[in-house]
């Protein structure tokens, strides 16, 4: 099965160069182009089957990257949302995290960065490089309080934990498996106990709140 995409942007020439790149690879089908939030809702809202990744700008008329990724992730949480912009500081990547980004690109990502990206959204639920952990590792350090975390030891179990650490790292599900001496489908259950536990809806919402709460160390991507 393709990974179904479509890129939201008003700048013509960026959309469609990015659109001509991705149509090029043979994983890759673009189902749609839109120039701002607007179009993008209104497309989403009668699409079958919804897109699997979504490429949105930030700053685009009508309505925003951030509005648009605000209500994708309400009302699509399955769909995995690629911010990709010229804005490449701490504010708005934390910002577009805050709201559900899946994943953060600055428009001058080579060719094979953003396919990998799109492949890592795709099949890991997010994708966050070593740029984007710091900036997320020390966010929630800043705003650390006296109490080191709402949780006791006992919330998640030790192989949870494992496994928590694992799918932070951006392990897929059969690297995770070989990893642990499980079967893949034993860390299926894991991840889906993981998302019950912690009440987040998708694996990029899971590392943010691993993150945040301290459930595991520092991340440094290994891949």
């Amino acid at each position: 099965m393709n990974i179904r995409v479509v890129i939201a942007d008003d700048e013509e020439l960026f959309r469609v160069g990015l659109a001509h790149i991705l149509a090029r690879d043979e994983e890759i089908d673009v189902m749609h182009q839109a120039t701002n939030g607007i179009e993008l809702l209104d497309f989403l809202a009668t699409a079958n089957p919804l897109p699997d990744v979504v490429i949105t700008d930030i700053k685009m008329p009508g309505l925003n990257g951030v509005e648009a990724t605000k209500k994708m992730n309400e009302l699509y949480q399955e769909i995995g949302i690629i911010a990709c912009t010229t804005y490449n500081t701490k504010p708005f990547i934390r910002n577009m995290i805050d709201v559900g980004a899946s994943a953060y690109l600055v428009k001058n990502s080579p060719p094979d960065k953003v396919l990998h990206t799109i492949k890592q959204v795709f099949y890991n639920g997010f994708y966050y490089d070593n740029e984007v952990m710091a900036i997320l590792n020390k966010k929630y350090a800043d705003k650390k309080t006296q109490d080191k975390s709402v949780f006791d030891e006992d919330f998640l179990t030790d192989r949870e934990t494992e496994v928590l650490e694992l799918i932070c790292k951006q392990f897929k599900t059969a690297e995770i498996a070989k990893k642990l001496f499980i079967s893949p489908r034993t860390v299926e259950v894991h991840r889906k106990n993981l998302l019950q536990k912690t009440g987040v809806r998708n694996i990029a919402g899971l590392v943010i709140f691993a993150i945040q709460n301290e459930l595991i160390p520092p991340i440094i991507i290994e891949n």
